[in-house]
């Protein structure tokens, strides 16, 4: 007697039901996010393109904050290592989720997005090298084009990927995620250049306390917010990346839900801070970093400069070619089947879309060319026109299947019983076909009255006319 075959598993499968109202929330935020976001990347570019743009380096140069604490920053380092610190915050919990109860806790369903990830970060990073190495450029940027911008990426969605399955939603967030991640350590790792180590313990120490304090039930934001004040403040000081700080504290809150509570202690706190990240920090980070000289010569510069076209091509054309090559080779791999209702050029669009690199892409840039301000700028505007590049051509691919995804949203969102729970998740359930049996007896009832009254007799009246 054969042995059974091995069930293949789904990629792009439908999502459970909690996981869908949990990405349905998390992704309405984001959106609202990143059409802020590209407000004030358009605004930094006018204040910085007109006669305004005096007043525009002014503005993000000005220093405050006490000095004897190592805080005298310049307005444009405050939104990029206290406002994006905030917003690593949030990407912590995100991941932590993930990892506890989302698309990561099962090993075999990680593999793909981590893959995905993975590849999309590593294959931008040789284009820049292969493409810096020829011209004879800096090698210093091959992290530039490494990272995706989920809240851009989402607002593109939102004007032209209104009907985008949640299959896919979820997995361009959870890919993100996991960039996210290896940003964090591609920031920790390569752009800490000395380090206080008396600062450092320090930020440790406080992070213990921290999960400690977490640990043991404390509650009170007057207890955690000062606290996580000093760990970053701490943090900063020792030489590694401010965010790491942000990052480190969400990680530690607990994702997991005990029986007596509706939400985790995890999604509660990112419900209340996710929107001062996607609404206040992220974009007054794009409004002071995104301001940069766009002159037809400065465009034209963009595309003959080895570091600044390694970055267009890295983010454009690497990271389509890594994240489409990492999930269909992990897919091969692990014998996964896409979901027949997809197709793999969808996987295709979501990856170039991932090509949309904008807030780390931009502070990964800051700290890459530090000491180079023209180049620094350059690099910027080579961010701006790589994301945008990808951008529209992911609204092309996607646009191609609009009516197949409007279809597939449809069916998604049917809810003919009206109890709040999309029909396709209660096939299993006998009340509802109960319920569907009830509805469809009353409607077929009322369409034989209706074809009574039609053939000219009484309702009610048996017989033929």
């Amino acid at each position: 007697m054969a042995a059974p075959k091995n069930r293949r598993s789904v990629f792009l499968g439908r999502l459970p039901l909690p996981e869908r109202n949990y990405l349905a929330e998390a992704l309405r935020t984001e959106t609202v996010g990143g059409v802020l976001l590209l407000a004030a990347a358009v605004a930094a570019l006018i204040w910085a393109n007109t006669p305004l743009r005096e007043s525009y380096e002014t503005v993000r140069s000005f220093h405050l904050g006490p000095g004897s604490l190592g805080l005298n920053l310049s307005v444009q380092h405050w939104a990029a290592d206290g406002l994006l610190a905030v917003f690593f915050f949030v990407a912590g919990i995100e991941l932590k989720r993930e990892l506890v109860a989302g698309e990561l806790r099962d090993p075999k369903a990680a593999l793909l997005p981590v893959v995905a990830a993975i590849c999309g970060m590593a294959m931008p990073a040789i284009v820049y090298f292969t493409v810096a190495k020829s011209g004879g450029g800096s090698l210093g940027g091959w992290a530039v084009p490494t990272a995706t911008d989920i809240a851009f990426a989402l607002a593109v969605l939102a004007v032209i990927g209104t009907s985008l399955p949640a299959a896919l939603r979820a997995f361009l967030l959870t890919l993100a995620v996991v960039d996210d991640l290896f940003a964090i350590l591609i920031i920790a790792i390569f752009f800490t250049q000395k380090i206080n180590f008396a600062a450092l313990g320090f930020a440790v120490l406080g992070l213990a306390v921290f999960w400690l304090l977490l640990r043991k039930g404390v509650r009170g934001w007057y207890v955690y917010v000062p606290l996580a004040v000093v760990n970053w403040a701490l943090m900063y000081n020792s030489g590694v990346h401010a965010t790491i700080a942000g990052v480190a504290m969400g990680l530690m809150l607990r994702c997991t839900r005990h029986d007596d509570e509706q939400h985790s202690p995890g999604e509660h706190i990112e419900h209340l801070v996710r929107p001062l990240s996607a609404g206040l920090a992220v974009p007054l980070f794009a409004l002071f970093s995104a301001g940069v000289a766009l002159s037809g010569g400065a465009l034209s510069d963009v595309f003959r400069r080895p570091e600044t076209l390694g970055v267009v091509l890295g983010l454009v054309l690497g990271k389509a070619v890594g994240v489409f090559g990492g999930t269909w080779t992990a897919a091969r791999f692990t014998r996964a089947e896409l979901n027949p209702d997809l197709k793999w050029p969808d996987v295709f669009a979501v990856a170039t879309l991932a090509g949309i690199g904008f807030t780390v892409s931009l502070l990964i840039g800051e700290l890459a060319f530090a000491g180079d301000a023209v180049l620094t700028s350059e690099i910027k505007a080579a961010v701006l026109v790589g994301s945008l590049t990808a951008a529209v051509l992911a609204a092309v691919l996607l646009k191609l299947r609009d009516n197949k995804y409007k279809k597939l949203c449809a069916d998604e969102d049917r809810d003919e019983d009206d109890d709040g729970i999309p029909d396709i998740y209660e096939q299993g359930n006998p009340e509802y076909h109960l319920r569907m049996a009830a509805l469809l007896e009353a409607k077929a009832a009322e369409h034989r009255r209706l074809a009574q009254v039609a053939a000219g007799r009484p309702a009610g009246e048996d017989g033929p006319a």
